[in-house]
């Protein structure tokens, strides 16, 4: 009898691989399912081009919020995300967060300091949140770039919708218990002395509970 371990085992190693063969086809030029011409992976949401988006008929984005805007121990910013939003607001491009956080005044606090509606807990990768976030900004997929740091909720969220997808490295946090497993398959590390901003803002939550 085998050992239910490695049975597990090997079928993680083969759902991981099956994720990034995925994200890669849908970046390559001609394969059928891609729409844009974007790069597949950045370290942070501010070294995403707005004029490359535009250019390839992005208008709405789909955003996760922890460990892509802020990390989910509220130390750290993403560097420059807010002035990156501002600037991809005034250029026409509809923002809707997606946060699988369960601590609802948290995403109430960032949907109004950054003037996004949001949905928590979304439940990703389930299509329902992606649905309502498209209904919401009342694009078609093709129109639509989801933006996160995770493999299995994001990306996996946006292939079952149909829309385009970048990964940005994770913000340094207290790893919960299934990325001390399988976080280095599933998302990017931070880059080791890359810039970060501190986050001290936390006693505004408490407007929001």
């Amino acid at each position: 009898m085998k050992n239910p371990t490695a049975i597990f085992r090997k079928l993680f190693s083969t759902f991981i691989s099956w994720l990034h063969l995925l994200i890669q086809g849908n970046n390559q030029p001609g394969f059928k399912k891609n729409h844009h011409r974007l790069p597949q992976q950045v370290y942070t949401l501010a070294s995403i081009e707005i004029e490359w988006l535009k250019t390839c008929k992005i208008q709405g984005i789909i955003l996760d919020l922890d460990n892509t805007i802020v990390s989910e121990d509220d130390r750290y910013l993403s560097p420059y995300a807010e002035n990156w939003i501002k600037q991809a607001k005034l250029a026409g491009l509809q923002f809707f967060i997606l946060s699988n956080g369960k601590r609802r005044y948290r995403v109430k606090y960032w949907s109004h300091r950054l003037d996004i509606p949001a949905l928590s807990p979304a439940k990703k990768p389930f299509p329902h949140a992606f649905r309502q976030a498209k209904d919401y900004m009342k694009l078609p997929a093709k129109q639509i770039l989801v933006i996160g740091d995770s493999l299995h909720t994001d990306f996996v969220g946006a292939l079952i919708c149909r829309c385009g997808f970048i990964q940005v490295a994770s913000l340094p946090h207290p790893p919960r218990w299934w990325e001390k497993f399988a976080g280095k398959w599933l998302q990017i590390p931070y880059p080791s002395g890359g810039e970060l901003w501190d986050f001290d803002d936390t006693t505004g939550y408490e407007s929001f509970f």
